[in-house]
């Protein structure tokens, strides 16, 4: 990516809902407590690591909004001035729901989709990064998100590869929302921790359902 990220940096908004819709699916099924959610605002993930987060919104096929914060990489102020990552946005945003975020200062990058395209705000001259790379680092690569993917899972090394090939299997389907209950089953077998329990078919067939990513 660059630094500062650009628009260019992210990938179509259709892959990155499979990516996050996987990871969600992943994280639900497999751990104790997920730090991921699927609502009327999207997926979410509320912890990325010392509190970062990011949240990837939707709408009509045609627009979406990513945004979060990774408070290592996130420069919000300039010259003690916090940045109105929302300013010039245009008027489809979902407005109530982005002002509370910039309420509690949560932005460090907010990238919305239009017209085939990421846009931002034109970052000031005093802004070194704007933490998309810390808090998702797999929205503009696939080897990042299969890293992480394969790291989230406590599994044997042997077993690493065979969870990437189910990962790449499984994102396929989920971007063309044709997954079943076999696609996600076959993405869970090999996601198995060392001693953890079996992954949760039931959670993840239901969590998989909210994103709209299982044939209908």
């Amino acid at each position: 990516m660059h630094t500062p990220s650009r628009p260019e940096d992210l990938d179509h908004p259709e892959l990155l809902w499979a990516r996050a819709a996987t990871l969600a699916v992943l994280d639900a099924a497999c751990g104790d407590r997920t730090e991921f959610a699927v609502d009327e605002d999207g997926v979410w993930c509320h912890a990325t690591g010392a509190g970062g987060w990011w949240r990837l919104t939707v709408l009509d096929g045609a627009r979406a909004v990513f945004c979060g914060q990774d408070p290592d990489g996130s420069h919000t102020h300039v010259d003690g001035r916090q940045i109105d990552f929302l300013a010039g946005g245009p008027p489809w945003l979902p407005w109530d729901l982005l002002r509370e975020d910039a309420a509690g200062n949560l932005f460090g990058f907010v990238y919305w989709w239009q017209d085939g395209a990421w846009h931002r705000i034109p970052y000031p001259d005093g802004l070194g990064e704007d933490g998309l790379e810390g808090a998702a680092p797999w929205a503009g690569s696939h080897e990042e998100f299969l890293e992480l993917a394969v790291d989230s899972r406590d599994v044997p090394y042997a077993r690493r590869r065979t969870l990437a090939e189910a990962v790449e299997r499984f994102v396929e389907t989920a971007r063309e929302r044709t997954a079943d209950e076999a696609a996600v089953a076959a993405l869970l077998a090999p996601a198995r921790g060392v001693d953890g329990p079996a992954p949760r078919l039931e959670t993840a067939l239901a969590l998989a359902a909210r994103a709209g990513v299982l044939a209908t």
